[in-house]
């Protein structure tokens, strides 16, 4: 009787131990969804972890299905939410969940370093960095005199149609582009700009690489696109240098897409979340994906410390261009075919 009372009791204790253990591995974990890239986004986790003893969980994105798998999976998860952060490689997508109700106010620790534009109204997103649409131009068929200047140049006379390639701007970053031109010039003006290329024939292709491969090869001697396309080129050792639009005194600046974190509505573990807002945020981290090429700018930065300027738009005024300009796209493009 005695040896079965201290077999329960050993049981018992053992029982209470596990049940510890697992709690409190629970408490040292958060769950991170994320868009970047994942060669990126591990060194920024490891970081992570060092600093906090908090272990991330992560659930990257698919080439295939990019930010949209995952914005849809939050959306299916939000009776029982599994998400603590979406960490994302843009922000349209993170201001749909915003709108659709999905994410949860949060102001991290640095949040007034950050530009006002890089910032929710409502405190459920924070952006930081950016990545830049820029010219990339073939220095076989053009001379440093030729380059483009200004996003006019694939609307204007100084360059033949068939000399010019940019992505259908009904998808991906060309069309958040067209939605901050939109944005920046007003309907009128945006749509005749765009109205313009259609008409001067500019190629127009089906995505960002398919436009920086045409630029490489000599197919054409500008491609409209992004940096990490432009400068996977540089880096292939193709003829090619890349060009940041209207970056004169009175130009409107390049867009930049930045990176967005936001916390998910009813995410299981609050407090690991805010930690790896704080985190993920701040000026350190921001810094250390500039050094290592994910982003181009700090957002902290002024134009003269970066080199590169920007539009300075508020992002959530792009977002609210989006579906008309889209719309517009659509019918000038498909009607030029």
């Amino acid at each position: 009787m005695k040896q079965m009372k201290k077999w329960l009791l050993l049981n018992i204790g053992m029982i209470l131990m596990l049940g510890m253990a697992g709690c409190g591995k629970k408490q040292d974990e958060v769950v991170v969804y994320t868009a970047v890239d994942q060669v990126y986004a591990d060194e920024i986790f490891e970081m992570f972890e060092e600093e906090t003893g908090i272990t991330v969980k992560a659930v990257y994105d698919t080439e295939s299905n990019k930010t949209t798998g995952l914005t849809n999976r939050i959306i299916a998860e939000a009776e029982k939410p599994v998400c603590d952060v979406f960490w994302n490689n843009e922000f349209i997508q993170t201001i749909d969940l915003e709108k659709k109700g999905m994410l949860q106010a949060y102001v991290p620790a640095e949040a007034d370093t950050i530009p006002e534009y890089y910032k929710a109204a409502d405190g459920t997103w924070t952006a930081m960095g950016g990545r830049a649409r820029v010219f990339l131009v073939n220095t076989d068929l053009l001379t440093e005199q030729e380059y483009p200047d200004s996003i006019y140049d694939f609307a204007n006379d100084k360059y033949e149609g068939s000399q010019l390639a940019i992505a259908y701007p009904m998808f991906g970053t060309t069309r958040t582009m067209a939605a901050a031109i939109y944005a920046q010039l007003g309907e009128a003006q945006a749509r005749e700009y765009f109205q313009s290329i259609a008409d001067k024939g500019v190629q127009v292709v089906d995505g960002n690489s398919v436009t920086k491969d045409m630029a490489a090869t000599g197919q054409v001697a500008i491609g409209f696109t992004d940096t990490d396309d432009a400068k996977e080129a540089i880096e292939d050792g193709a003829p090619v240098v890349m060009v940041f639009p209207d970056q004169d005194e009175e130009g409107m600046g390049t867009l930049m897409t930045p990176s967005t974190a936001a916390i998910i509505k009813g995410a299981p573990d609050q407090k690991n979340a805010e930690a790896f807002m704080d985190f993920v945020l701040s000026e350190k981290v921001e810094r250390k994906l500039v050094d290592m090429g994910f982003f181009d700018v700090s957002c902290r930065d002024a134009v003269s410390d970066s080199g590169i300027k920007g539009m300075n738009l508020n992002l959530e005024d792009i977002y609210e261009y989006l579906d008309i300009a889209s719309k517009d796209m659509e019918t000038i493009f498909s009607r030029a075919q």
